[in-house]
């Protein structure tokens, strides 16, 4: 069972979940409370549960695609290991994952 760690944007606090292959990141965040919206449901059609994955785990996740690449263009603050957690589906092989949420993020559904 992977390990799933968030890191807070300044690196102060991080919760460590237990998940399960084949679940999607998004799903594992919300349901640890973390700060993610979600606004479109894993439609990708926002940016609002864009998150930083960390160097070492970014090249063993299947790469993003195109369509993701595209709506990480509109995340504040993307870097170059960002991704958006309604894309991430844990591989049957990752056994730990750290995540860092973003220092700034779009509230879609405050507007």
């Amino acid at each position: 069972m992977p390990i799933v760690r968030f890191i807070s944007d300044d690196g102060e606090y991080i919760q460590e979940v237990t998940a399960q292959s084949g679940e999607v990141l998004l799903d594992i965040a919300q349901a640890a409370g973390q700060p993610l919206e979600g606004t479109c449901e894993g439609q990708m059609a926002c940016s609002t549960c864009h998150v930083i994955i960390a160097a070492e785990d970014f090249a063993r996740l299947p790469p993003a695609s195109e369509a993701e690449e595209d709506m990480l263009d509109l995340a504040a603050a993307a870097t170059r290991t960002s991704r958006l957690a309604c894309q991430i589906v844990l591989p049957p092989d990752m056994d730990t994952l750290t995540v860092r949420m973003p220092g700034e993020w779009r509230d879609m559904k405050g507007v």
